[in-house]
């Protein structure tokens, strides 16, 4: 129980003890204590309990759904690493859920400016714009829109897109191997449609990332834009000195 007279103060104590029985008795996703049967169990003030909350959802044990309430995250185990692997499919996996990616929409279009200037292609060229929403253990995860050449990969349609994973696709119909993909990423916040894929409130935190995909010869094989919800998803990235 806590220890009102402790030197450590109260908030610090509850995170705790509720970090606790998270570990020994809520599995993920399960719905977490409310603020008030928190405050009627540990004894404390809701000032407290929401001090406590805020402290353990930054440190990745819980996460909010808007009118739904406060569930428990695995992200203080998992803090899956989506630097290291090109694979959503494989990430997934690998962390013992099971991936599901819904095509939304496959449009051939002609290349503006700025999609040529990203695909290293000439502008007029035709490319695959696609739309994706992935999820795991029927959660939606993110949000994808990708832009494909159409001149590396022909007759490109959704059948072949729901045979097989993305990133095998590449080498096994189209003979393009991937070598390396660069990405930058930064924190955002959801807009409209966006909330609405994801099912979260507009404003709620996200994670936008952008890659760039390049086969064995060096050429850009494709360009995403993503946008991952912010409860789920954690980068790390390591530095080394030369």
């Amino acid at each position: 129980m806590l220890k009102k007279n402790n030197s450590t103060p109260l908030y610090n104590q509850l995170v705790d003890v509720l970090i606790e029985h998270i570990k020994t008795n809520l599995d993920i996703d399960e719905k977490m204590l409310s603020e008030r049967e928190i405050c009627l169990k540990y004894d404390v003030s809701r000032t407290t309990v929401r001090a406590a909350l805020n402290e353990l959802e930054e440190m990745g044990y819980i996460f909010k759904r808007h009118g739904k309430g406060t569930f428990v995250s695995g992200l203080w185990k998992e803090m899956q690493n989506l630097s290291e692997a090109y694979s959503f499919t494989e990430q997934m996996k690998q962390l013992g859920k099971t991936p599901h990616s819904e095509i939304l929409s496959l449009d051939y279009i002609v290349a503006n400016q700025d999609f040529a200037k990203n695909l290293g292609i000439q502008e007029g060229e035709h490319v695959y714009k696609m739309k994706r929403l992935r999820s795991a253990d029927g959660m939606p995860m993110m949000y994808e829109t990708t832009f494909i050449p159409a001149y590396l990969f022909p007759d490109l349609t959704i059948s072949k897109l729901e045979s097989m994973p993305l990133y095998e696709l590449y080498p096994q119909v189209y003979n393009q191997d991937i070598k390396y993909a660069d990405e930058e990423f930064y924190a955002s916040v959801l807009q409209g449609k966006e909330s609405e894929k994801l099912g979260l409130p507009a404003g709620s935190a996200c994670l936008r990332i952008r890659r760039t995909t390049y086969s064995q010869e060096n050429k850009i094989i494709e360009y995403t834009l993503s946008v991952a919800r912010g409860d789920q998803f954690v980068y790390k990235i390591r530095h080394s000195k030369k």
